[in-house]
């Protein structure tokens, strides 16, 4: 119990408890001042103890009978009066207690009690997830698949109730207050040492601000994963110190250009991402007679990253407000109406179109388009949006060729750059690269390793690498890169590895040279199969794999 619920407990009884003391006060003092008699007919006076037994268990009704002799009729007649002094002080405390036990802020403290234990007894890492709703569940989920633990504020008590009906395995501790509370953060555990993250994804941008703030303010090292949906908010929050920005809409630009330019790099995208293997096959961008439906947050980002290529697509859209917009941005080809009328359908001469991106904010507006659009047209290339994320899609049974769900494709980003931080730094560098390098990249894993790679990360440290940390230590010791390959059951074999990148401070070594010397607190990336994760995993914490590694001898088990 935390001193708030205490100091409610001491506010609320002190009046029963002094009700109490008075009424057993005065029927102890008659029982011992009024005098009885013995078996033998002697006076006799009852003891402090025998008085206070007596109205205690008379009190609660128990009645046991008269002690220590039967009592005489003066004696009686006091107890007759203290039964309903006593009973009546009782029933005033215990009306007292029953409705402390209803007093909402009493159990709201008994609560955040019971939260506090909770997450002082996490000793694993944990992340802090602000909110509870379809999005946040599957964030939870994968987060505790990746081993991490975590830990929720929401505000509403009835969705609060849902996360506990979900039974999480390893439980998952729930504090019912405004998320943007510092002390709700306080007591989330923001200012530990094991809270690694917390991830704030409201639609609402000034609240995800305000969030960013006042955790860099109560713990600056924590990372704050946090949702944008406009550039504007995105600089907003990375100025107030935001680690990870995650703009759905952005990343759905970033990956139609990736399919337009560089589909090589949009492979290796959904392989980090364990979407797909490196053999999946991508759907190719046309980059004429493109015609984009909705210039919302979405339709904005696409219809941009067109135009940076040099492509103008015909962008239908009804609402005045974005129409000025897209005149503002130098949209050349803007169709004001409904993209699902037919009339501006046709307008937008959607029968010849090759590509039709279908991007309101309005699941049943996208079902409308999409009918009418596989009407007219059969051969155009449909990429659709979908805005509630459910178990169930309709839009997955309606045979389009890419439906992106910017819900899911923000779980991703948000638990990837948890769970493989070193991933998703890589899948952020993939943007600025070309065709040629993901296609090199794509050919040496193939071949290295297969269709299907694993991605494996590991840091130079002393819990991570325990044998390359304490050799790097030492004075004038240095280990290349290329140990890490070798095999540990023969040392002039390497294994099936790829370094993908290197994180040194704030350098990204993007696929290292073999020669390169280790540091401390490196972190690597690497693809790889099992058989070389099984081998890294021996060689950096055994000493006698390592010593094998680095000299070629085994070490001796025991000196002669």
């Amino acid at each position: 119990m935390n001193e708030s619920s205490l100091w409610i407990v001491l506010q609320k009884m002190r009046l029963p408890f002094v009700v109490i003391l008075i009424t057993y006060t005065i029927a102890m003092t008659g029982l011992i001042m009024i005098p009885g008699e013995d078996l033998n007919g002697n006076v006799h006076y009852m003891s402090i103890f025998d008085a206070f037994y007596f109205v205690t268990y008379t009190a609660t009704t128990i009645g046991y009978g008269e002690l220590p002799f039967p009592f005489t009729y003066n004696q009686k007649i006091w107890v007759s009066v203290s039964i309903y002094l006593v009973v009546l002080g009782w029933f005033y405390s215990i009306g007292t207690l029953i409705s402390l036990l209803q007093n909402k802020i009493f159990i709201s403290e008994i609560a955040i009690a019971k939260f506090q234990r909770a997450v002082r007894h996490i000793e694993e890492d944990f992340v802090i997830v602000l909110g509870y709703n379809e999005t946040t569940r599957k964030i939870i989920r994968r987060l505790l698949n990746a081993k991490m633990r975590v830990v929720v504020i929401e505000m509403q008590q009835e969705r609060a109730e849902y996360l506990q009906l979900e039974g999480f395995i390893p439980n998952v501790p729930i504090l019912v207050k405004d998320a943007h509370n510092p002390i709700a953060l306080e007591n989330a555990g923001i200012k530990r040492r094991n809270c690694k993250g917390i991830i704030s994804i409201f639609e609402d941008n000034a609240l995800n601000l305000r969030i960013t703030l006042s955790s860099k303010l109560l713990n600056p090292h924590v990372n704050v994963i946090v949702k944008s949906t406009t550039n504007e908010e995105t600089e907003n929050l990375i100025d107030a110190g935001a680690d990870i920005v995650d703009n759905p809409f952005s990343i759905i630009a970033d990956q139609l250009q990736m399919s337009l330019t560089a589909p090589s790099l949009f492979k290796l995208e959904n392989w980090l991402y364990q979407r797909d293997t490196l053999e999946s096959k991508t759907f190719s961008i046309p980059n004429t007679n493109i015609i984009i439906c909705g210039y919302g947050r979405l339709g904005a980002s696409i219809t941009a990253m067109f135009m940076k290529n040099g492509i103008h697509p015909t962008v239908i859209e009804s609402i005045d407000s974005r129409v000025k917009s897209a005149n503002y941005a130098g949209v050349k080809n803007i169709i004001h109406g409904n993209a699902d009328d037919h009339y501006y359908l046709d307008t937008a001469n959607v029968a010849e179109a090759e590509l039709i991106i279908i991007a309101t904010e309005n699941d049943t507006t996208n079902l409308s388009i999409l009918s009418t659009v596989k009407k007219v047209n059969q051969k155009a290339l449909i990429v659709a949006r979908e805005n509630e994320i459910t178990d169930f899609s309709i839009f997955s049974q309606a045979k389009i060729d890419h439906l992106y769900i910017p819900e899911r494709i923000l779980i991703q980003k948000t638990t990837n750059s948890l769970s493989n931080p070193l991933s998703d730094t890589l899948i952020g560098i993939l943007p600025a690269k070309d065709e040629a390098w993901g296609q090199d990249l794509l050919v040496e894993l193939i071949q290295k390793i297969g269709v299907d790679p694993l991605a494996y990360e590991l840091c130079i440290t002393k819990d991570d690498a325990y044998e390359i940390h304490k050799y790097l230590k030492e004075d004038e010791n240095s280990i290349q890169l290329e140990t890490l390959k070798l095999s540990r059951r023969d040392r002039t074999q390497k294994n099936n590895v790829v370094v993908l990148l290197i994180l040194r401070d704030k350098e990204e070594i993007l696929l290292p040279s073999d020669d390169i010397q280790l540091q401390i607190d490196d972190k690597i990336l690497f693809a790889c199969d099992e058989n070389a994760i099984d081998d890294i995993e021996h060689i950096v914490n055994n000493a006698y794999e390592f010593q094998y590694i680095i000299s070629g001898k085994e070490k001796k088990l025991f000196r002669l």
